[in-house]
C-alpha cells in the first residue's frame, strides 16, 4: 500500500465540497434505509442522477455515503417497529425488537451503530489491504461454492428456531416451498404462479418480508393494544456502554471479517453475512438460549456483518469490474458514466481513483457514524409514541413500501396475506426467521445445484471435488451438530429450572 497516495486521496475527500456530499449521502442514506421498502440499492438508484453534475470525487463520496448509510439505516426501524428497512437488517430485529420492547430501544441503536462503523471500518481495511487477493478467492466460486454456501447458511436454520427445533424446521420447509413459487431457474417455465404473472420471479421479496414481520406484529399489536402498557423510553446513552463494548467488541470484529468475505463474493451479499454471522455468535456464545429474547451480541453480530459487506462488495467490483451486490451493480454503472472502467487495468492504469474509493469509503463510514449518533436521540423516542397513532403510521409505511417496488397493488394484497400468515404462525409458536431465511437461501441454493448437475451431466457428486465447496458443506454439517447439542442443553437447563421452581 502507497501510505503517501493513500494520504494524498484522503484529503481530496475532506476538501469543504466533497465532505459536504458525503455527509448528505450518508444522511440520505440512513433515512432512505429506515423506510420499509426503500432499500439501499433503491437509494444509490434514485440519487444516481444527482451526481451526473459533480466531479469524480463528490460523486463517489456521495454514492459511497448512500451506500454505508443505508446499511445501518435499516436496522433502526427493525429495532422500533420490527420492519427491517433493508433485507440485510432482517437479522438484526432478532434481539433488536426484543430489546426495544424492554425499553432498551437507545442501547440497542447505539449497539446497532458502534457495531455498524467497526463492522464498515473492518470491511475498508480488507478492502484496502487485501483486494487482490480477496478478489482471486472470490473467483473460485462456481456453481458448486454456491450451493455450499447456501446450505451452509441454511444450516443456522436450528440455531434461530426458538424453543422448538421442529416448529423452527417446518417453519424453514414452509419457505422452501414459497421458494417453488414462479420461473424454474433453468428452463424458465412458471410453477404455481396460478395465471398470475405477477408471481412470475416468485413471491416479491420485500413485501414478504414486510408482511411476515410488520403487518403480522401490527395485527398483534392491535389484538392487544387495550392491554398493552406505553413503553418509555429513556435514552440514556447515545453510544454504547464500555461494558457493552467490551462485551461485544469479539463479535464485532468476527462479523465484520465474516461479511466482508461473504460480500466479497459475487452474488452473496449483506442479508446471507448477518444471518451467518448471527448463527456464529449464537453457536459460540455461553448463553445460546438467550438470543432472540434481546441479547446485545445478536444486534452486534448482524450489524457488524451486514455493513461489512459494503466493504467486501466493492473488492470485486474495483478488481475484476464485478459487482458484489445489487448496490455495486449501480455503483459501476455510476463510475462508467463518470469515465471510470472498473477491471484489473483499474489499479494499473487509475490507482489514483482506487485509493480515493478507499479514502471516500473510510470517511462515510465516519459519516455515516456522526450522523448516527446525533439521530439516536430522536430514533429511540419513536417507540414511546401512543400505540394508536403508531400502529397506523407503520402500516401506511409498510404498504407504501411494498407499493414501491414494483408500483403494483398486488403487492399490497400480498403483505397483507403474508401479514395474516405471519399473525398465525405466531399465535402458534411457530418462528417466522426460519421462514426468512429460507426465502434467501433457497433461490440460490436450488438455481446452483440445478446448474451443477446440468453442468455434470447429472453427477451430484461432483460438488465433492471442489475443496471448497466440502469445507463449506462440513461446516454446514458442524453448524447442525452443534446447534443440536446446544438446543439439548437448553432444553436440560429449562427442565432442571422448572424443577427448582416446582420445589420452592
Amino acid at each position: 500500500m502507497d501510505i503517501a497516495l493513500f494520504i494524498d486521496s484522503l484529503l481530496k475527500i475532506l476538501q469543504p465540497d466533497v465532505l459536504l456530499m458525503v455527509f448528505a449521502g450518508a444522511l440520505g442514506g440512513i433515512t432512505l434505509g429506515a423506510l420499509p421498502g426503500l432499500t439501499a440499492t433503491m437509494g444509490v438508484a434514485l440519487l444516481v442522477p444527482f451526481t451526473f453534475g459533480l466531479h469524480m470525487d463528490a460523486s463517489m463520496g456521495m454514492l459511497l455515503g448512500i451506500y454505508c448509510g443505508a446499511m445501518y439505516g435499516g436496522s433502526i426501524s427493525a429495532i422500533l417497529v420490527r420492519t427491517p428497512g433493508t433485507p440485510a437488517a432482517a437479522a438484526t430485529l432478532l434481539d433488536g425488537y426484543p430489546l426495544g420492547q424492554r425499553g432498551e430501544g437507545s442501547r440497542a441503536l447505539s449497539m446497532s451503530l458502534a457495531a455498524s462503523f467497526g463492522g464498515g471500518l473492518i470491511g475498508c481495511i480488507i478492502m484496502t489491504f487485501l483486494s487482490p487477493q480477496v478478489s482471486t478467492f472470490a473467483l473460485k466460486f462456481s456453481t458448486a461454492e454456491y450451493f455450499a454456501l447456501a446450505i451452509f447458511g441454511l444450516s443456522i436454520i436450528i440455531s434461530i428456531s426458538g424453543q422448538s427445533v421442529i416448529k423452527g424446521i417446518m417453519a424453514g420447509l414452509f419457505g422452501l416451498m414459497l421458494c417453488t413459487i414462479g420461473s424454474d431457474p433453468i428452463s424458465g417455465f412458471p410453477r404455481f404462479i396460478f395465471g398470475r404473472m405477477d408471481l412470475y420471479e416468485g413471491p416479491p421479496f420485500i413485501p414478504t418480508l414486510i408482511g411476515l414481520f410488520a403487518v403480522s406484529e401490527i395485527f398483534a399489536g392491535v389484538e392487544k393494544i387495550a392491554t398493552t402498557q406505553k413503553i418509555q423510553e429513556k435514552v440514556t446513552q447515545i453510544l454504547p456502554s464500555m461494558a457493552d463494548l467490551k462485551r461485544c467488541l469479539p463479535t464485532i470484529i468476527k462479523g465484520g471479517t465474516i461479511g466482508s468475505f461473504i460480500g466479497s463474493v459475487p452474488g452473496a451479499g449483506g442479508d446471507i453475512a448477518a444471518f451467518v454471522s448471527y448463527g456464529e455468535a449464537k453457536r459460540s456464545s455461553k448463553t445460546p438460549e438467550k438470543f432472540g429474547t434481546g441479547m446485545i451480541e445478536g444486534v452486534a453480530a448482524a450489524e457488524s456483518a451486514n455493513n461489512g459487506c459494503t466493504g467486501g462488495a466493492m473488492i470485486p467490483l474495483l478488481s475484476l469490474g464485478v459487482p458484489g451486490d445489487s448496490v455495486t451493480a449501480i455503483l459501476l454503472g455510476a463510475f462508467i458514466i463518470h469515465g471510470l472502467q472498473p477491471g484489473p487495468l483499474l489499479y494499473k492504469d487509475n490507482i489514483d481513483i482506487v485509493y480515493q474509493v478507499f479514502a471516500a469509503m473510510l470517511v462515510a463510514n465516519v459519516a455515516m457514524f456522526i450522523i448516527g449518533a446525533i439521530g439516536v436521540r430522536f430514533f429511540a423516542k419513536i417507540i414511546s409514541v401512543d400505540k394508536t397513532i403508531l400502529l397506523p403510521v407503520i402500516l401506511v409505511l409498510s404498504l407504501v413500501g411494498s407499493y414501491s417496488m414494483r408500483n403494483s397493488f398486488f403487492d399490497i394484497y400480498l403483505t397483507i396475506g403474508f401479514g395474516v400468515v405471519g399473525y398465525l404462525l405466531q399465535r402458534y409458536g411457530f418462528p417466522l426467521s426460519p421462514i426468512l431465511l429460507a426465502l434467501i437461501l433457497g433461490p440460490m441454493a436450488e438455481s446452483n445445484l440445478r446448474r451443477t448437475l446440468v453442468i455434470s451431466g447429472g453427477d451430484p457428486w461432483i460438488i465433492f471435488t471442489k475443496p471448497i465447496a466440502v469445507v463449506l458443506l462440513i461446516l454446514a454439517v458442524l453448524s447442525l451438530v452443534i446447534s443440536l447439542i446446544n438446543q439439548r442443553r437448553v432444553a436440560k437447563r429449562l427442565r432442571e429450572n422448572m424443577a427448582a421452581d416446582e420445589q420452592q
